[in-house]
């Protein structure tokens, strides 16, 4: 994945905010049933992962706690994951709301063309001939393609996650070049 400086020479606006040591693979919405198993709303596109993974961590308010996996379960469109010591609806209750999160250093390499959302997020965007049109703010998951949000001086500008729009990004200078469709931006 590259170094863990990433500055944009020569770029005005300086460079990137340095990567989180610390990524959110899931958010605790909610207890399911009386045993402490909750319900997890995913953030990361390789769920199978957290099957495999014993070892997380729950940050709630800023506090890191480690946590032991003892089981995941898939169920409707989120999976249960059962944590070591919370046994009670009680116990899970306590932690509605807290971040699933393991360490940036702990994740697995990608392929060529891939990356991570917290990657995107920072990037400068601008057009083949050099127009900057902002910062990519988010990413927008939608069924069909992911979406990024890129706010800037023409305003909010939604770029659609194609390799036909998305001509290059480039982590190490911190910027995405990009061929917009006619009429997305005027």
């Amino acid at each position: 994945m590259g170094s863990s400086s990433r500055s944009a020479k020569g770029e005005p606006g300086g460079g990137r905010p340095a990567p989180p040591a610390w990524i959110v693979v899931g958010r605790i919405v909610r207890p399911h049933g009386l045993r402490g198993e909750v319900r997890v709303r995913l953030e990361t596109d390789f769920p199978e992962r957290l099957a495999r993974r014993r070892r997380v961590y729950l940050r709630q308010e800023g506090a890191l706690t480690p946590a032991e996996i003892t089981g995941v379960r898939p169920h409707g469109g989120a999976v249960l994951v059962t944590l070591r010591g919370v046994d009670s609806v009680e116990a899970a209750q306590r932690l509605r709301g807290a971040e699933l999160v393991v360490a940036r250093r702990a994740l697995p390499p990608l392929g060529p063309d891939e990356y991570y959302l917290f990657e995107i997020v920072g990037l400068r965007v601008r057009t083949e001939d050099g127009r900057l049109l902002g910062v990519v703010t988010e990413v927008a998951r939608s069924l069909a393609h992911d979406v990024y949000v890129v706010r800037g001086g023409k305003g909010e500008i939604l770029v659609p996650a194609l390799k036909t729009v998305v001509r290059e990004i480039d982590l190490d200078r911190g910027r995405m070049t990009v061929e917009l469709p006619p009429g997305l931006v005027e």
